[in-house]
């Protein structure tokens, strides 16, 4: 066990390392095709804040992906989070809450629908692609219903506000971001929680075997990803100032190619949050550069899908080479 240890150690190491190295490069690369404007103050600010919502999803989808699962649902939770806050705080309905009460309101939802993931995964037996399916088709449905298909606007001014703020002459969503970012990798390695999550990923029956309370860290992680997902809508929300029926949708797919790209297993019991930070930031620069560039956006769709593929290839060429 000690020498496996050892060899995830130096992987996960090893990949973070090289990943650091090809955003340089592709910075470099990217600075110079655009003339410099790739780099420029604005657009630079523009990326951050667009990867700062992908990557609080990511991180919400890392959770779940290392305990060998997978979260479909994460997208569609971004939408209904935006979407409470939104109908509480404007004037769609009789009454209006306070900024706190509706942010409470819609994290509290997106919680429960993280726990009625892990309940439909554990206790209901069902994999985690179909429950979690299940859950972003219902909760997509039922967002379009409560909206009527309709954006919702007339946002409190301090909430959406946030999304503008500078702060260190980086933007307010990009501070909350690395935040979360932080406490995730602590909670991750240092904790309890975190070490069951790789516990059960790599191994359920050892896991259990050992005294690893299963059905509790499942709903936690399910529960920690709907949490974050929430957050992330909220986000969101506040740079859209409004409630929109459509938003995060594809979301679940960035994540998981952040997460991946980023060194996690999709078979679970590997990933950081680090490499998910990094993964995100990769995934939204090459957006961002393919359309500094003129590229085709469904072009650079096609090309993120062969990264994804290649970088999955990687992952089980590394488990083969373990034996």
């Amino acid at each position: 066990m000690k020498d496996r240890a050892s060899v995830f150690k130096g992987f996960t190491t090893f990949s973070e390392k090289n990943l650091l190295l090809i955003f340089a490069v592709l910075v470099v690369l990217l600075a110079v095709a655009t003339k410099g404007a790739f780099l420029s103050f604005g657009n630079i600010t523009n990326l951050l804040r667009q990867t700062s919502i992908n990557g609080v999803v990511a991180l919400a989808m890392l959770f779940v992906i290392i305990t060998g699962g997978i979260d479909l649902s994460v997208g569609a939770i971004v939408g209904i989070s935006g979407m409470v806050y939104a109908m509480l705080t404007s004037n769609r309905l009789d009454y209006q809450l306070s900024s706190v009460q509706a942010i409470l309101i819609a994290l509290s939802v997106s919680i429960l629908l993280g726990l009625a993931n892990g309940f439909a995964v554990y206790d209901m037996k069902i994999p985690p692609f179909i429950a979690t399916l299940g859950v972003m088709t219902f909760v997509r449905g039922l967002v379009m219903y409560i909206s009527g298909g309709r954006m919702i606007t007339g946002l409190p001014r301090g909430f959406t506000n946030f999304a503008s703020m500078i702060f260190l002459d980086v933007p307010a969503l990009v501070w909350l971001w690395l935040a979360i970012a932080l406490i995730s990798g602590i909670v991750l390695k240092y904790t309890k929680f975190g070490r069951n999550l790789y516990a059960i990923g790599s191994n359920r029956e050892a896991a259990r075997l050992s005294g690893v309370n299963l059905r509790l860290n499942y709903l936690f992680a399910y529960a920690v990803s709907g949490f974050l997902s929430g957050v992330a809508g909220l986000m969101l929300a506040s740079r859209l100032a409004a409630g929109v029926p459509t938003a995060g949708q594809g979301y679940e797919l960035d994540a998981i190619a952040s997460v991946v790209i980023g060194g996690a297993s999709l078979s679970g019991g590997v990933g950081t949050a680090l490499g998910t930070v990094i993964g995100a930031i990769l995934i939204q620069t090459l957006r961002n550069g393919g359309n500094l560039l003129g590229i085709d956006p469904f072009v650079m769709q096609m090309m993120i899908g062969l990264i994804i593929i290649a970088a999955v290839f990687f992952d089980q060429y590394i488990k083969a080479k373990r034996g």
